[in-house]
């Protein structure tokens, strides 16, 4: 009797004993997504920017408009809802707007890019983002968010060019990034970049989104994911996080010896485990948990 009550006791013992623990590690993480160190740097400040130009309402956990952003041209129908109050769904992962990398496809809009605010004071760029224009109140984006996006504005941007081609083709140096990726991408992504599968249908990873839209993924390694505890190496030059080999191998071999990851990514797999689309040859989804990290995120966004 004395062993049957240690043994039906056990569950309830680990439940409290864990319990704690696990409130702790979910408090952190929360704290992380949407919360600010009491000190913040420039840094950290610069990178809690560029996660709300991607996505302010994942940034502060909040739903957002359900309407779509009076701004969005009428022509174009592709996009409608929230997703147009996004920054990054008119002004592009390049900042460049209609002349980058968003001069055509579903995100076009004919709105010029943000290039122009490089260097312009906090407080004259916080008036064009609370204008008639952009419409963002101070209830939707509170007023220390917004100086926090007008900072990766005025000095966050770097200069994309200098690491991404128009092509996208990557100006970058496996050898030297596999290191960074190994030692601290990997602990989500794992070593063959394949831990989390991305993407609406979850059947994307961080290299074959980075082929198809490398402005994209060096935003988010920049900046981190937002509504997500993924890290930034905002801390670090622009070099360091710069996407390679980002363009899709097309062949067994070439999809074998080098799979186009990030900068830092190298990873082999057997050509059998391969899958093709489009030219294009993928590894399939693993049989393991995986994460929605990028919500919404397919191919290009």
């Amino acid at each position: 009797m004395a062993a049957m009550f240690k043994l039906a006791s056990l569950p309830l013992v680990l439940m409290l004993a864990l319990g704690p623990a696990t409130l702790a590690a979910d408090e952190h993480s929360a704290d992380y997504v949407t919360g600010a160190p009491r000190q913040p740097t420039k840094a950290w400040t610069l990178s809690a920017g560029g996660r709300l130009y991607d996505s302010w309402m994942e940034a502060l956990g909040v739903p957002g408009p359900k309407t779509t952003h009076p701004a969005w041209p009428a022509s174009n129908t592709k996009r409608r809802g929230n997703v147009t109050w996004r920054c990054k769904s008119c002004h592009g992962w390049d900042y460049l707007g209609a002349s980058g990398n968003y001069g055509a496809g579903p995100y076009f809009t004919g709105i010029p890019g943000v290039r122009g605010v490089i260097g312009k004071d906090l407080d004259e760029i916080i008036k064009i983002i609370s204008d008639d224009t952009h419409g963002y109140t101070d209830a939707m984006i509170p007023p220390t968010a917004k100086r926090r996006l007008a900072l990766f504005l005025s000095e966050g941007q770097g200069t994309v060019a200098d690491v991404i081609r128009p092509s996208g083709s990557i100006k970058g140096n496996a050898d030297r990034g596999g290191p960074i990726f190994q030692n601290t991408c990997a602990a989500c992504h794992g070593y063959d970049g394949r831990a989390l599968g991305l993407g609406r249908d979850h059947d994307e990873f961080v290299g074959t989104i980075a082929r198809t839209n490398p402005w994209e993924v060096l935003h988010k390694i920049r900046n981190g994911q937002p509504g997500q505890n993924m890290i930034s190496l905002r801390a670090f030059p622009i070099e360091v996080a710069a996407p390679t080999r980002a363009r899709c191998p097309t062949s067994d071999a070439e999809a074998a010896s080098a799979r186009g990851f990030p900068r830092f990514v190298q990873f082999v797999t057997k050509p059998e485990t391969m899958l093709q689309r489009d030219g294009c040859y993928y590894a399939p989804r693993p049989a393991r948990r995986h994460l929605h990290l990028w919500r919404g995120a397919g191919a290009v966004q």
